[in-house]
């Protein structure tokens, strides 16, 4: 058995293992569905022909830290629109992707690199985007054990590498980008490579000794390491590119006008709100702002030299 068979395997085992222990329901085989109403009914607020608000969050971390991150926000949303909310997953981003074109999600949570496969496709739209720690940007880490020797992406030439998603900008574009610059490839570069689907697997796979390396979000390596997670401890960063714009709160171009305005304000009003203000912080996020689309610009470049100069191996 290679090595590559064992990196899947073991990444199965900690996926198991990471779903067992969330409180996800999952109601089918394809697509995870939670009732964040309080229980015993709806919100106070809504009323019960109200159709219940289905927001989706791409695969950017493991199903039950999603549900715990946003567990609060969506619920606040769903208090001030007077509906129950549905947080919907997906394995990839590319199936949220198609949740939203087909107008069978209001509203998503997406990385940047699926807010631009989505826009270019069927003109996806920007709602609002979060800004963390003053700015609208995120960054790309490369992260390796805290014990090891390497102090650059250079030194893990013949390593075993995590991606995330393959159309995740921080953790597949970047890093396969500044691979290009060195007339490199995954296939060429690394001994083995594995795809986590989400950025808290891949810390954990290079803290537990999986894999040599990961590319990650910033956002998820800063919030882990904000809250005290235990695994940040066992990793370090060795490279940080960007800035790149942030990931976007994002709707379908036929949403209805009066909905896509009432959840744009309430995103761009939380912060002004005690209660959205108190949920806003626990996820360290300062507030939401209007975001274009040429904030995207830096990342289309990267994806066009590459389809220039070098395939990307999903």
């Amino acid at each position: 058995m290679n090595r590559r068979v064992l990196l899947i395997i073991a990444v199965l085992i900690l996926t198991a293992a990471a779903a067992a222990s969330s409180s996800v329901i999952c109601d089918r085989q394809d697509v995870l569905e939670v009732s964040l109403a309080e229980p015993g009914g709806v919100p106070a607020q809504t009323t019960p022909e109200a159709e219940p608000l289905r927001i989706a969050v791409a695969a950017m971390t493991s199903p039950k830290s999603t549900f715990e991150h946003y567990r609060d926000i969506l619920n606040y949303i769903g208090h001030q629109t007077g509906r129950s909310v549905e947080l919907v997953q997906r394995e990839t981003s590319l199936e949220i992707n198609d949740l939203i074109e087909q107008g069978q999600i209001d509203m998503a949570f997406v990385s940047a690199g699926a807010y631009i496969e989505g826009h270019d496709e069927f003109g996806m739209e920007i709602l609002a985007a979060p800004v963390v720690y003053g700015e609208p940007v995120f960054y790309s880490y490369t992260i390796v054990d805290a014990d090891s020797t390497a102090t650059s992406l250079a030194d893990l030439r013949g390593a075993a590498f995590a991606f995330t998603d393959p159309i995740s900008n921080t953790g597949t574009l970047v890093p396969t980008y500044e691979l290009g610059q060195m007339n490199e490839t995954p296939d060429t570069f690394f001994s083995d490579y594995i795809y986590t689907y989400s950025h808290d697997w891949s810390i954990e796979a290079v803290a537990d000794g999986l894999v040599d390396g990961a590319a990650v979000d910033s956002l998820v390596y800063d919030y882990m390491e904000a809250t005290g997670d235990p695994v940040i401890e066992k990793t370090r960063v060795l490279t940080k590119s960007g800035p790149y714009g942030i990931r976007p709160v994002v709707v379908n171009p036929d949403i209805d006008p009066e909905l896509k305005r009432q959840l744009r304000s309430i995103l761009l009003e939380m912060h002004e709100d005690p209660e959205g203000r108190a949920i806003l912080a626990a996820i360290k996020i300062d507030r939401f702002e209007v975001i274009g689309d040429s904030a995207y610009d830096a990342i289309r470049e990267m994806q066009a030299w590459m389809d220039e100069h070098v395939a990307v191996n999903d």
